[in-house]
């Protein structure tokens, strides 16, 4: 469906159409914003009893230091890989802010992935630097001598926060409450020496074209192992134009705060949060910790804030939360949901608390990630609005052919935000993305008579987890690997707070495996949020008559 279908559907603060080669590059959107907004806040966040405000200035000042010590004191060349692995820290855009003038690519890393995770992102991507938390420092010992790795700048905590601050919470943090565990890497750089190296000679700003790739974002795509998209810097900077036509008419730049509890290291809160806020001048407050609902809801009760992103999930815990529901929301004008579909009571609820409705739209790693989003002024419950300017939709039936409006089908996608591919992985990309250019969702949507859209099923048996891609195929790999798995599969469940969990079924091979020990295999080479809810023995799993497991069969099992 072209672009012209919806000409008249949307309101008239929505343009249909703009100039998303307005910038070459991220650099030219972060530089002009710094430039533009100097001396006013770009980010703040708290630790421990400590906190830090970072202007636009401080930011170009500090990224400044950051890529002059890459490119002074390392070989790394443009086009080189480093992977990036911590949580909302103030450490995060000075870090990818100053990778990308020195000419690197990000690869935004999970901190929460195993050791098993982390070597496959490591390797695939062919990082040759990696910068981590301290907190996660032992894991980085047990797979830095298996990957290509040569750079390793190691950051602690509070290592923004002002001195002695600084040094006092990260002394707390290591030997008080014990949250950095024993370690050894002995050829760690520290980030506040490198920085302090970095800031004595300005670097030089890369030149980036627009198909250079800016980010590698790591996804299962729509099935599979987890594999790298390429993520260009005219594909993110459309995106964010992109946004930015669908938030004019309600955001003044230079003036809004805009909450941010998601991980940057997702590409939601990386396009909105980080890439999208700097554009219009906005003040992120970064949440390290979003699961720490009294001192998240305490940093709320600071700020005037105007914006908030999360997800169903984060939605639920904070109406649940009495001290949540004497804050001031005066101020509060848009909250935008992403990563999951949005369940209707939270989402009155959360309208009847705040007065603010809330705006879902709908996006993939692979398109930047923003594909739809509801005018600000015109939301519908229920649906993921309507297709970001310069996007072209479609829903297609299983031979390919385009369905009539009102019928569901894949939903298809086709715009400036759609990635260059998966790295290295031209088949996946063929089989993604045809020749001409539209990229399969895996999702079944209804494209609605009034432009809306409503996703009603998903094609692929891949499960959403708070947001996050769990794929089957990888749950059932590692299952496989221990001894007394004969087969699993792996399905997605109906969950209240997470909008699904997975439920793993397993033919055993040894009679004596009980579930507490296939869960902790599990646990041990899984992501957190990737671990089964629960696990289910059967003597066998439904198949086809070429025995291909059906895991439709079994989700209502």
């Amino acid at each position: 469906m072209s672009a012209e279908f919806w000409k008249d559907k949307y309101p008239a603060s929505v343009p249909y159409q703009i100039d998303t080669a307005a910038y070459h590059s991220v650099l030219e959107v972060f530089h002009e914003a710094c430039h533009r907004f100097g001396d006013a806040p770009a980010f703040t966040n708290s630790v421990a009893f400590a906190s830090r405000t970072m202007s636009y200035n401080d930011l170009d000042r500090l990224s400044n230091a950051f890529a002059s010590y890459i490119q002074n004191h390392t070989d790394l060349k443009p086009g080189d890989r480093i992977a990036v692995q911590m949580p909302n820290l103030l450490q995060y855009p000075v870090v990818v802010f100053g990778a990308m003038r020195a000419g690197l690519v990000v690869v935004n890393t999970n901190p929460l992935y195993t050791a098993r995770e982390m070597l496959h992102q490591f390797n695939d991507s062919g990082a040759k630097a990696l910068v981590a938390l301290a907190n996660f420092g032992d894991l980085v010992q047990e797979v830095l001598p298996q990957t290509g790795i040569k750079y390793l700048f190691l950051t602690e905590l509070a290592d923004m926060m002002p001195t002695p601050k600084r040094q006092v919470i990260n002394a707390l943090v290591k030997h008080v409450k014990k949250m950095v565990p024993a370690f050894s890497l002995p050829t760690a750089i520290p980030f506040i020496q490198a920085m302090k190296l970095g800031k004595r000679r300005p670097c030089v700003d890369q030149t980036a074209q627009a198909t250079d790739i800016a980010v590698l974002q790591y996804t299962g795509g729509t099935t599979g192992v987890s594999k790298g998209a390429m993520l260009t810097q005219a594909n993110l900077v459309a995106n964010l134009l992109q946004m930015r036509a669908v938030l004019t008419s309600s955001f003044n730049p230079g003036k809004e705060i805009m909450i941010a509890p998601l991980p940057l290291y997702h590409i939601f809160a990386f396009t909105v949060c980080c890439l999208g806020m700097m554009e219009l001048g906005g003040h992120s407050i970064l949440i390290t910790n979003p699961r720490d609902i009294p001192s998240f809801v305490k940093e709320l009760a600071r700020w005037p804030f105007t914006a908030m992103a999360g997800l169903n999930t984060l939605f639920v815990a904070l109406l649940n939360n009495p001290e949540f529901r004497q804050l001031d929301f005066s101020t509060l004008k848009l909250t935008v949901a992403g990563g999951m579909a949005m369940q209707m009571k939270p989402a009155e609820e959360w309208e009847a608390l705040t007065g603010c409705r809330i705006c879902e739209g709908f996006g993939m790693t692979e398109t930047s990630p923003v594909v739809t989003m509801n005018p600000l002024d015109a939301i519908r419950l229920g649906t993921i609005g309507m297709p970001v300017p310069n996007t072209e939709l479609k829903t297609i039936s299983d031979d390919g052919e385009t369905t009539p409006i009102g019928d569901a089908g894949e939903l298809c996608v086709r715009g400036p935000q759609v990635m260059k591919g998966y790295w290295q992985r031209a088949d996946a990309t063929a089989e993604t993305i045809d020749a001409d250019g539209w990229l399969k969702t895996g999702d079944i949507a209804v494209i609605q008579p009034d432009g809306y859209l409503r996703i009603v099923d998903r094609k692929k048996d891949m499960i959403l987890v708070s947001g996050f891609n769990v794929y089957p195929n990888e749950i059932e790999d590692v299952a496989a690997l221990h001894s007394g798995v004969l087969e699993s599969a792996a399905v997605g469940v109906p969950d209240e707070k997470s909008g699904e969990v997975v439920k793993l079924f397993v033919v055993k091979k040894d009679p004596a495996l009980t579930s507490e020990a296939l869960m902790a295999h599990l646990r041990a080479n899984l992501t957190g949020y990737k671990v089964p809810r629960t696990i289910v023995f059967r003597a066998d799993l439904p198949k086809t008559n070429v025995g291909k497991i059906l895991r439709r069969e079994l989700r209502g099992a």
